[in-house]
């Protein structure tokens, strides 16, 4: 399964960007509100800092509608609110009623910044919060009653717990989907999706290493015959002994799809033309001598093979599909059960 960071950031930006968005509105809001209020009760240090964090929100309304980068608007919105909120609390000025704002720590952090770094910014702000409360109440005031504290601290981190729990269930439960999108039902292999993000990301791996990469295509010769011969059961058996068979001999590096009815595509990282292309020869002449049995009868399978290597066939995942799948055909129409790094040179090239 593909629990890259990339990929998780990916899953939950539409999630964050609608939450920044209501977080936003709610900051221009409640910043222009309590600005008037703490205006009418001279605390006018106070009504700028929360009129400025308005209009910052502002500006970060409008620049989140079509930004590349939500996590960095995330941050610029994350650290300054909670400072801001920091110095609302540590105003002399102030009443105690203010840290209550510092229950919306946790849950800010967690739904903008994920498990880990949303827990790590909570604690850090949590713990000045706490020492903020420390500095301006000491134990002759009536708020530092034990039961008044402990219920304010209790009650935190119980929402701090929460807010974690949630996210991590939240991320588990797409992962979940992810891998049901991306995973062929029947052989447990990786669906076109996702040989397409991974494609992309071992593209620009490739790119920034300056290594080789290579696709095989590969079709099982004949297969409507086994199904018609020995039943679609039987064919069933034999995709999945084949997926078994691509698993067993492929790097945990590379990776193995099905593109659907018996054609599989793999992804070689690190690959040239000419490593592929054994690769691809050694596939072949396990799966000729492999023996399948269904129902006491052995099932012969055989397999041709179209390769292409990124730089050489293009430079996207469409001209390599199409380049080893014309290289495919080509061995199809030479008699099948071989491999074909190149048409034109078909009769020297061929590895069978």
């Amino acid at each position: 399964m593909d629990t890259h960071p990339d990929t998780l950031t990916q899953l939950a930006r539409p999630h964050r960007k609608a939450v920044l968005v209501a977080l936003l509105w709610i900051t221009i809001l409640a910043g222009i509100l309590f600005g008037i209020l703490n205006a009418t009760k001279g605390a006018l240090a106070l009504s700028i800092l929360e009129w400025g964090m308005s209009l910052y929100s502002v500006f970060l309304l409008l620049a989140v509608r079509r930004t590349q980068h939500l996590e960095r608007w995330i941050l610029a919105y994350i650290f300054p609110f909670f400072t801001a909120m920091m110095i609302a609390i540590a105003t002399p000025t102030a009443s105690v009623t203010v840290f209550g704002w510092v229950l919306l720590i946790p849950l800010v952090s967690h739904l903008l910044l994920g498990r880990r770094l949303g827990l790590g910014i909570s604690l850090f702000f949590i713990g000045v919060a706490l020492v903020i409360f420390l500095y301006r109440f000491d134990a002759g005031d009536a708020v530092m009653d034990v039961r008044s504290v402990a219920n304010m601290v209790i009650l935190t981190a119980c929402i701090t717990v929460f807010s974690h729990v949630y996210e991590v269930s939240r991320e588990r439960s797409e992962i979940q989907l992810l891998q049901m999108a991306q995973t062929d039902f029947l052989t447990g292999l990786p669906n076109r999706s996702r040989i397409k993000v991974f494609f992309e990301r071992e593209k620009s791996r490739a790119a920034r290493e300056q290594q080789p990469l290579s696709l095989l295509i590969i079709d099982l010769d004949h297969f409507k015959k086994v199904n018609d011969r020995f039943g679609h059961e039987a064919g069933d058996r034999a995709l999945v002994f084949f997926a078994d068979l691509l698993r067993q001999r492929l790097r945990a590096t590379d990776l193995a799809g099905r593109l659907g009815g018996e054609e599989f595509g793999v992804i070689l990282v690190n690959t040239a033309t000419n490593t592929a292309s054994q690769v691809a020869e050694d596939l072949r002449r396990a799966l000729e001598s492999a023996d399948l049995q269904h129902d006491g009868q052995s099932i012969p399978l055989s397999m041709s093979v179209g390769v292409s290597e990124l730089g050489v066939d293009g430079h996207n995942l469409q001209d390599l599909l199409a380049a080893a799948d014309q290289r495919l055909y080509a061995a199809k129409d030479n008699g099948r059960n071989q491999v074909v790094p190149d048409p034109t040179t078909l009769a020297t090239a061929s590895l069978c």
